[in-house]
């Protein structure tokens, strides 16, 4: 299910989903903003659809990795709670 494994394929693995998703944040971005432009990326690649539950996993997953976090109604790349890194 994360990983590509013999009975779901690569374009559908939530890790390429997700890395789909992080291509569409490269400014925030409002949730259903982020479902439509997957949408149309995922037609202009000819890549297998994915439902909205598969979309909302790969961004559970994304959010449990400190990747993406929602602040307000947008969801944007990082997590507002992470640590500054010191210098």
């Amino acid at each position: 299910m994360i990983a590509p494994t013999r009975g779901l394929p690569p374009d559908r693995s939530l890790l390429a989903v997700g890395a789909q998703i992080t291509l569409e944040l490269q400014e925030p971005t409002t949730v259903s903003q982020t479902w439509s432009r997957l949408q149309t990326r995922r037609q202009k690649d000819n890549s297998t659809p994915v439902s909205f539950g598969w979309f909302v996993l790969a961004l559970d997953m994304l959010h449990a990795l400190g990747v993406v976090d929602l602040r307000g109604d947008l969801l944007v790349l990082g997590r507002s709670d992470a640590a500054a890194p010191d210098r």
